[in-house]
């Protein structure tokens, strides 16, 4: 169940990636969306292993859209590339 949560803030925080981000992007609107579900994703790996918090609780929507962002700014750099 956790991991659908996750995947619901990554929709909606891909969603506010895109408009942060504004641009065009190689994959269009559904690859960017799940991008923010990767990004969602791993926010909450990296502040479990770095013991911001347990199992259980969320890192919330701020680091959830950090995530996408970060993931979405490292798509755009290597699609550009190619």
């Amino acid at each position: 169940m956790e991991l659908l949560g996750w995947i619901v803030i990554g929709l909606l925080a891909g969603a506010l990636a895109r408009l942060i981000m504004p641009g065009r992007d190689p994959g269009g609107c559904i690859v960017t969306i799940l991008l923010g579900i990767a990004g969602a994703l791993l926010a909450g790996y990296v502040g479990r292993l770095a013991g911001w918090y347990m199992a259980g609780e969320g890192a919330g929507f701020i680091a959830a859209t950090l995530g996408s962002i970060a993931v979405l700014a490292i798509y755009r750099l290597f699609a550009r590339r190619y």
